[in-house]
């Protein structure tokens, strides 16, 4: 008893320096990924941009999931997970630094394509920590050790939300009041002036992130690898393909889904806060709302999981929550539906840790390639919040050409758009229900 006890304590002491750097990767790209919050309606304002038009900010940023998942698997699987890692933080500091001739152009699509950059440095870098954290323990408390992961990646959006809101978002009421007002040529000079605020912020972050890119190569990370799959798992036949997981597969379905919830719940919040008619000054820290309920929930999971709940679970109560918080964001108005889609953040938070155990089980020397798949899935991020931006202008659209003033229009719109929310968690329910043990073996 004695020996086991032993020999679990020094496991623990084996993986908790790992797990302390992992998370610091966690917190960066976590402070990465949610300052789009604030991007969005900045880039609105200085690029004069439609609703759909500025959530192409969380497309250029999710789509390179698409596009790089593959490509970073097999980069990895070349160069192993630090270099891996290592690589992902240098790209994401040469995205950063494309922001300088962005704003100096003041141009859209220079924008869009720094932010793809970054988003391909994070694909790197999720791709090598996300599988690395899951096989770093056992199996069944994977969820745990993601929950971790996911309070650093929140608490660093929350910081990082706060921060770039404060740098960006400051003083725009005013200024869009002016714009109203000035000649065209005194327009652009306050444009400009504007797009300038975010050049020295980027230098920081790129100047970081080149430093961490280094040291992270000396890190002290252990090998690891996914346990090999037994023939038993699967009803007796031995798996040759990646096409022969369903429960992988609909495992990216359930992720495609919830990312874009995720990001529909962040990255929109502000933006729906000032359709309501509600101060710039406090709508910007209403990411931080969303990103503190995710914090929560996540300490309530290493809490619980896996020793009062199981992984499965925890993903069926968020599922569940998720369809009662949508309905009530569009049957409710004002500062309480502003609240109700803050708190997705308590319906979503353990969905990322739950699906990454659950469509791993059983995949061994598949793992890599899996994981690849389920980074792809991240891709949700880019296409749902585009379609709730092309909801929220259409349903506007309707409305004004139905007599209804701009502002009640606005309003009505933009909550009518979190109708996308409603299949989206139902997906979610029905792989925490039946969709992960498709296709294995019954216990």
């Amino acid at each position: 008893m004695s020996n086991n006890q032993e020999m679990s304590s020094q496991s623990k002491n084996n993986t908790l320096v790992p797990i302390i750097i992992i998370a610091g990767l966690f917190f960066i790209f976590g402070f990465v990924t949610w300052i789009n919050g604030a991007l969005i309606p900045f880039m609105k304002t200085i690029n004069e941009l439609t609703d759909a038009q500025s959530y192409l900010v969380a497309t250029a940023s999710y789509i390179s999931f698409v596009v790089m998942a593959l490509p970073a698997s097999y980069i990895i699987n070349k160069i192993g997970y630090r270099k891996g890692m290592s690589l992902g933080l240098i790209i994401m500091a040469i995205g950063a630094l494309v922001f300088i001739p962005a704003a100096e152009a003041r141009t859209y699509w220079m924008f869009l394509t720094a932010i793809f950059i970054q988003g391909a440095g994070m694909t790197l870098l999720q791709t090598a920590s996300n599988p690395y954290i899951t096989i770093l323990g056992p199996i069944e408390s994977a969820a745990k050790r993601i929950a971790i992961m996911g309070i650093a990646n929140k608490v660093a959006g929350a910081l990082g939300s706060v921060i770039f809101g404060a740098i960006l978002l400051s003083g725009i009421d005013e200024i869009k009041e002016k714009l109203n007002l000035v000649d065209a040529t005194e327009k652009a000079s306050l444009l400009n002036t504007m797009a300038d605020s975010v050049v020295t912020p980027y230098v920081v972050m790129a100047i970081v992130l080149f430093l961490l890119g280094v040291l992270i190569r000396k890190a002290p990370l252990p090998h690891v690898e996914a346990q090999p799959i037994e023939a038993s798992e699967t009803g007796g036949k031995a798996k040759s393909s990646i096409l022969q997981f369903p429960h992988l597969w609909l495992g990216v379905l359930a992720l495609f889904v919830y990312v874009g919830v995720e990001v529909i719940a962040g990255d929109t919040i502000i933006a729906y806060g000032i359709s309501l008619d509600i101060p710039i000054e406090k709508a910007k820290f209403f990411t931080l709302f969303t990103l503190m309920a995710m914090v929560a929930t996540y300490a309530l999971g290493v809490f619980l999981i896996p020793k009062y709940i199981s992984q499965a679970f925890a993903l069926k109560a968020s599922a569940v929550l998720g369809i009662i918080l949508s309905f009530c964001i569009v049957f409710s108005d004002g500062f309480a539906s502003v609240l109700f889609v803050a708190a997705l953040g308590i319906a979503n938070a353990l969905v990322w840790p739950a699906v990454w155990p659950l469509a791993l089980t059983g995949l061994g020397k598949f793992t890599k390639t899996a994981s690849a798949l389920l980074i792809m899935a991240i891709s949700g991020g880019a296409i749902l919040p585009l379609l709730y931006g092309d909801l929220v202008d259409k349903k506007k659209e309707h409305l004004l050409a139905n007599g209804i003033n701009e502002v009640s229009a606005t309003a009505d719109a933009a909550s009518f758009g979190y109708w996308i929310l409603l299949p989206c968690y139902v997906i979610i329910l029905y792989y925490a229900l039946f969709g992960h043990k498709v296709g294995l073996k019954k216990a």
